[in-house]
């Protein structure tokens, strides 16, 4: 059963956005309190599943050749050429707005070293280094998962953002997300909910209702 408050507050927050001529998304804001976010270990940092994915395609990305390669093509990947990674790196920009249109990247493991020296200063800070696969792995499967995948950062601030879906999605099927995202949170924190100050939904232009 899907908890009353969180679906209630999900309903409010859509029912009073305004209409808008395009597709909003849901975000959860989430405010931690009494965590010193300091120390790197208290820092959320989380890859988490949610039960009835984004209600949107993701762009996810893969360094490959070969028969990975064309896998990864069959699936809908973004395929870049290993042989490209240093001229990436040269290119700055061009390397920063891949890394903000990818949710996430994946790598053959043995490119892993090269990426890690030539895009790691600008693909690690923002908490998108590639996920390596292995040798015969299930790569369909992984790309399954991560299609429903929403990786949740606090980094050092207190109050950070992360998407729960779409407006058009079912209010219950938000819910069940919010449920998983926050479950994931509580059992990072030290003191678990008591660790968390308030927690609000909203979609992308609408006003913000509290959920705890």
């Amino acid at each position: 059963m899907v908890d009353e408050k969180i679906l209630n507050a999900v309903k409010k927050a859509i029912e009073d956005a305004p209409k808008r001529n395009f597709e909003e998304s849901v975000d959860l804001a989430i405010n931690l309190k009494d965590v010193d976010l300091n120390k790197p270990q208290n820092r959320i940092d989380e890859q988490i599943i949610l039960p009835h994915g984004l209600g949107k395609d993701i762009k996810l990305a893969i360094f490959a050749k070969g028969e990975l390669a064309l896998k990864a093509k069959e699936l809908g990947l973004i395929v870049i050429d290993p042989d490209e990674i240093e001229d990436l790196a040269k290119d700055k920009k061009k390397a920063k707005k891949l890394a903000s249109q990818v949710a996430f990247f994946l790598s053959d493991t043995q490119y892993m070293p090269l990426i890690g020296r030539h895009l790691g200063v600008i693909l690690g800070p923002r908490g998108k280094m590639p996920i390596p696969v292995p040798p015969n792995a299930d790569l369909s499967s992984m790309v399954d998962r991560l299609k429903k995948t929403v990786r949740v950062r606090s980094r050092g601030n207190p109050t950070f953002h992360v998407p729960v879906g779409r407006r058009s999605m079912p209010p219950e099927k938000i819910a069940e997300n919010i449920e998983a995202i926050l479950n994931r949170v509580e059992s990072k924190l030290e003191r678990g909910s008591q660790n968390i100050r308030s927690v609000y939904v909203k979609t992308t232009m609408g006003p913000a209702v509290r959920v705890m």
